[in-house]
């Protein structure tokens, strides 16, 4: 087999989704390395580490006194700081804090004279954080690594020179230079130079994407061979990278419903299981002494002493978070933007997907297919007309008759400019008024149309001016590449019972097209904004009455979405292509504005909830055996404090699970 086409060494295997795993395995930084560096970072716990251990050796020959002194000092180097941080955490009011379970847990072994014991809690405590340090450390990585998306710099052409500045200075409009192997520090499109790109960072995509003369280009992306000239359309606070960063960092900080719940239970669970350590460690003795009973104070101070140190409910604290984390982590290596990890908890209920049409399924750039004049009116002037109403409109429509005028539109003949979402504009053109959209919005106006329509599949764009149509342009658009394809797997993926849906604001032939050809049976057409959400509304309302209904998804990409992806129980936007309004409202992001990436983030999330669940069972089952096996004194100090550690490392490996792309 040939490498693939990220140059990573691996074999093309014809699937995108296995090259990008091949181009993640190869590129990722080397594990031995990053252990190594880890360990330099964290240079003074490990020499704590091997202090404590090195008196605790020592001590092990020793007479009482000196093994005494040297268990203190192994004491002293390894638990000093847990001490102090469990005294500042209960000066503040945080009583119940893990740490301070475990410091009197070691405490209460060296008044019993458990030295050894004492000891292993706070070391085994330490090596669980540290492992919990790199865990985390790890799933991290994938989202900062947004951060070098952004150059700090660029090459600016100013008065005739070409200086680099800062990116932050450069202005919308400004042209900037993108030499080979430099990152495009802004969007824009490229005025001159023929190139390819590396979108990897963006989409996700390992193949390169070549680039010619009006090419729209993202910031972040490297250009990786010829030099560009790129006209700035967005400035550097709205560029992708900078939008991307800002979701992903967003993303951090939203929490989901289970980790939420998590904190408020463990602020409760804390302070019962110290009530029950103390039931253990002081009731039952006095009970034993009412009775005329040998109370054996030390056993059961011993005992309740090891049902503090693991009653520590750290394996789910952590786990929970990591396994979000890791997805999160894991979803931005596969141009996937999720904003919060709730997200992964309404994913697995998805049986209903509702999808816009144009620049979701389609392409989103129409060209002209017929000009259609009335009679007194030339083609010519239809399309510099419609070119005109249209030049101030960032629908996918107007972009399509602009780029077929291909004239300079001059602004001032035109006055009063309004546009009405869905439908088109109106304006005064040369002092008349005129007007340009689809038949609703004609016959809003009053504008008579022909009985029959021209013989054309696509959008067609009516022109009227001082009250008389001028006659019609029609525009088509066509699929994106494998979303037939895509669609039927994600289908299979979401079972026999789901429905595609697809919502329009096209006219219902061009619709019924797209639909027959993209495999949806259902579509509404001819929708304005307040319609598909209607529509949508209708799909969540048919599972009304059950406690967990199937979640309906919107797909969208355009400013008139945005209503429509905030109300869906999931939103998703396409993120290239994709207007702000709709990234700001979506609750996922597709980087490569392709649907076929729903199928990956599917997968992510049921494979996040199967894997948080088995924490959840490792957690609270293991704990909850051996917490009984210590209350009846059949495990002791050491080995309740090396179970608890246990499960807290199998636990963290699990859900570091959550970092490999499932199998589609």
């Amino acid at each position: 087999m040939n490498p693939c086409s990220c140059r990573c060494g691996c074999a093309n295997t014809n699937d995108p989704d296995a090259e990008r795993r091949h181009h993640r395995r190869a590129t990722s930084p080397n594990r031995t390395a990053d252990r190594l560096a880890f360990l330099a970072e964290n240079r003074t716990a490990c020499v704590r580490l091997a202090v404590c251990a090195a008196f605790f050796l020592a001590a092990l020959p020793c007479t009482e006194t000196i093994k005494a002194l040297l268990f203190l000092a192994a004491f002293l180097v390894v638990g000093s700081d847990i001490l102090l941080d469990a005294l500042s955490s209960l000066a503040k009011g945080n009583v119940f804090t893990e740490k301070l379970l475990m410091t009197l847990s070691a405490i209460g072994a060296f008044l019993l004279r458990e030295y050894p014991e004492g000891i292993a809690v706070l070391f085994l405590f330490r090596i669980g954080e540290m492992m919990e340090e790199y865990a985390v450390q790890r799933s991290r990585k994938s989202i900062s690594a947004l951060l070098e998306l952004r150059p700090d710099t660029a090459i600016v052409r100013r008065n005739g020179r070409e200086q680099r500045v800062p990116a932050h200075s450069i202005h919308v409009g400004e042209t900037i230079l993108a030499e080979p192997g430099e990152r495009i520090a802004l969007d824009g499109v490229v005025l001159s130079g023929s190139s390819t790109l590396d979108v990897s960072m963006l989409t996700g995509e390992s193949a390169p994407v070549a680039v010619e003369p009006d090419s729209v280009v993202s910031g972040g992306c490297i250009n990786l061979t010829g030099l560009l000239s790129i006209r700035v359309t967005r400035g550097f606070s709205d560029s992708t990278a900078s939008r991307i960063i800002a979701l992903a960092q967003d993303a951090i900080e939203r929490k989901s419903k289970s980790e939420t719940t998590l904190s408020k239970w463990a602020r409760i669970y804390t302070p019962f299981v110290c009530l029950i350590a103390l039931a253990i460690g002081l009731v039952l003795p006095l009970l034993l002494l009412c009775f005329g009973k040998d109370p054996a104070w030390g056993i059961w101070t011993y005992r309740s002493l090891a049902f503090l140190a693991v009653s520590c409910p750290c394996a789910l604290v952590i786990s929970i978070p990591l396994c979000f984390f890791c997805s999160i982590g894991t979803a931005s290596d596969c141009g996937i933007l999720v904003k919060g990890s709730g997200i992964f908890e309404r994913l697995p209920f998805l049986k209903t997907i509702a999808f816009d049409k144009t620049g979701t399924l389609t392409k989103g750039r129409l060209s002209v297919a017929g000009i259609f004049p009335v009679s007194g009116c030339s083609e010519s002037e239809l399309l510099e007309k419609a070119a005109c109403l249209e030049s101030h409109s960032t629908h996918p429509i107007a972009a399509g008759i602009l780029r077929h005028c291909n004239k300079p539109v001059n602004a001032a003949r035109m006055a009063r400019l309004e546009e009405y979402g869905g439908s088109g504009v109106t304006a005064i053109l040369d002092g008349k008024p005129a007007a340009a959209g689809n038949a609703r919005l004609m016959k809003k106006l009053g504008i008579a149309l022909p009985a029959d329509p021209p013989p054309a599949r696509g959008s067609l764009v009516y022109v009227a001016e001082a009250g008389r149509l001028l006659g019609s342009i029609c525009l088509q658009d066509t699929l994106k590449p494998g979303i037939r394809e895509s669609l039927a797997a994600l289908r299979r993926k979401l079972g026999p019972d789901s429905r595609f849906v697809l919502l329009s604001g096209d006219n219902p032939t061009e619709t019924a097209a797209i639909a027959a050809e993209a495999g949806i049976e259902r579509f509404e057409a001819s929708l304005l904004p307040a319609d598909k959400l209607s529509a949508l509304s209708h799909l969540q309302n048919r599972h009304p009455s059950t406690r967990q209904r199937p979640a309906v998804a919107f797909v969208g990409d355009g400013i008139n979405d945005a209503p429509v992806l905030a109300h869906a129980d999931i939103g998703i936007a396409m993120g290239a292509l994709g207007s702000d309004a709709a990234m700001e409202a979506a609750d996922i992001v597709l980087m490569d504005d392709h649907p076929r990436n729903i199928e990956t983030i599917l997968g992510l999330a049921r494979q996040c909830r199967r894997i948080l669940r088995q924490c959840v069972f490792m957690a609270i089952g293991g704990k909850g055996a051996c917490l009984i096996l210590v209350a009846l004194g059949k495990v002791g100090l050491f080995g309740a404090v090396f179970s608890d550690v246990g499960i807290l490392v199998l636990c963290i490996l699990n859900a570091l699970r959550c970092q490999k792309i499932p199998q589609k």
